[in-house]
């Protein structure tokens, strides 16, 4: 079917290389998953054309990395300015390839872009020290340098987001790079990348410093750069098992890695928790782009003394969400990215049934077209229930009951994930405890939403290696040399 969605006029469908957008023997579809339609056709690149990118990228690292920190640093400014002036066509392009609502597309435009001027602060800001040796007669010089030429392999779900979360500290530090756009949605990365194409124009510096290929095998874009020399840095978001393959690419040549990997987020809310304030969070931490994000609530454990009132409250806020497509006014939860998504919220529900919970609202998939799933409270899950053990990646919240914090803690920390961890509470001390005891990279106390351009984003255990934005952000681009003088 023909797109209904009106696309940018710039926008590209080919393979950049080196500045310039080449066409590919061969194409994909993508589609709008809210009505099944073909938005466009895009470059399904080889093998080949990834060592192309690589090349375009180490040819322009030299003078990358020459170019001052002013004038990184100002080029980023330019992109910031750009994405917000179009802003209203990009965050249409973000739900049309993405479904997700045209709110939240404009509030991720807003977020990716602020990663865009954060980095373009912090350009000018990469830290080195010089001092003498405690035992005399040795200057000590500490430098910061560019890392090389980088692969970052970013996600479907958010694909302006987690472009500019990857790419801004990445051109800010001096590092050029190729970028591999997720296949279900890599219209909106590609035109931040002609955004930035054009802005290195514009500044008369090298454009092959960004470098895009598309393709329906990452494995085949991918695995011929991490066996090349010349890359020194991957960068992914995306599942753990999948990061775990390319972990074991990227130890061929010693890669630096910075690894977002799965979650499997608990939210804990406490007998004194504020329950219109948890209700609220609950509703930002889980049902942001229908439950697909990685920091989503995926475990909610309800203390034993409000777990039926937090449960009715829930159920009443979720039967009140709005779904359609996101391009709809007032539609508040969009479709999920495609058809085997449905399923497996399908096979969610079925399993927590078999294992004793109870639907008490949703529980089923509306009738097409599109990939739409109603939104389902779970009640009386068991602590044991085989859907608390994976990401649910979806518009299904199980609520489990707890006793003791003790218990609570227990049962939060009871996964190989720890990306992020959510609770409420209105007590000082056991907030503080939560603080120091949830096993996870980020922690939300009293709110529902943790992510900042300023602040470090990344989990433990299984659910990453590194940090992306703040200024750890940064760092995962640079290399520390030392100098004895």
């Amino acid at each position: 079917m023909a797109p209904t969605t009106q696309l940018p006029h710039d926008l590209p469908t080919g393979s950049l290389i080196g500045g310039a957008w080449l066409p590919a023997p061969s194409t994909f579809a993508v589609h709008d998953p809210a009505t099944g339609d073909v938005l466009a056709e895009v470059a399904d690149a080889d093998g080949a054309t990834g060592l192309a990118a690589l090349d375009a990228a180490a040819d322009a690292a030299p003078a990358w990395r020459a170019a001052s920190p002013r004038a990184r640093a100002d080029v980023l400014a330019d992109v910031h300015r750009t994405l917000l002036a179009r802003g209203e066509e990009i965050a249409a392009l973000i739900t049309a390839e993405g479904g997700k609502p045209l709110a939240e597309s404009r509030a991720e435009l807003t977020y990716g872009a602020d990663y865009v001027r954060w980095y373009a602060e912090q350009a000018v800001r990469m830290g080195g020290l010089t001092r003498t040796a405690p035992a005399g007669g040795v200057r000590q010089i500490v430098s910061r340098r560019p890392v090389g030429p980088s692969l970052l392999v970013t996600p479907w779900n958010f694909p302006l987001a987690m472009a500019t979360r990857k790419i801004a500290p990445a051109l800010a530090a001096g590092c050029t790079v190729v970028v591999k756009p997720a296949r279900l949605t890599p219209l909106t990365t590609m035109l931040v990348a002609e955004i930035v194409r054009t802005t290195l124009a514009t500044h008369d510096l090298p454009t092959g410093v960004l470098n895009v290929v598309t393709g329906t095998s990452a494995s085949r874009l991918t695995e011929p750069l991490l066996a090349d020399r010349r890359l020194r840095k991957l960068s992914f978001t995306g599942s753990t098992d999948v990061g775990r393959t390319l972990l074991a690419g990227a130890s061929r040549g010693i890669l630096r890695t910075s690894m977002e990997l799965g979650g499997n987020a608990p939210f804990l809310v406490c007998d004194d928790a504020d329950l219109d304030l948890a209700v609220t969070s609950l509703l930002q931490a889980k049902m942001r782009n229908s439950g697909q994000t990685c920091v989503a609530a995926n475990r909610i454990y309800a203390q034993a003394g409000i777990a039926d009132e937090l449960t009715a409250r829930l159920t009443e806020a979720f039967a009140r969400l709005r779904v359609g497509p996101g391009a709809r006014d007032g539609v508040e939860v969009g479709p999920l990215i495609e058809a085997s998504a449905v399923d497996r919220m399908d096979e969610t529900v079925a399993a927590a049934l078999a294992d004793g919970a109870r639907v008490t609202t949703g529980g089923d998939a509306p009738r097409g077209p599109g990939h739409f799933f109603a939104p389902t409270v779970l009640a009386d899950v068991p602590a044991d229930s085989v859907v608390l053990r994976e990401e649910i990646f979806g518009p299904v919240a199980p609520v489990t009951r707890f006793g003791t914090l003790d218990e609570g803690i227990a049962l939060a920390n009871d996964t190989d994930a720890g990306l992020v961890a959510y609770a409420h509470t209105r007590d000082l001390s056991t907030a503080m405890r939560l603080a120091d005891e949830l096993e996870a990279g980020m922690i939300g106390l009293n709110r529902g939403m943790v992510s900042d351009a300023s602040a470090p984003f990344g989990g433990v255990k299984m659910s990453g290696l590194g940090r992306e934005g703040g200024e750890a952000g940064l760092e995962e681009y640079l290399e520390t040399v030392y100098v004895a003088m």
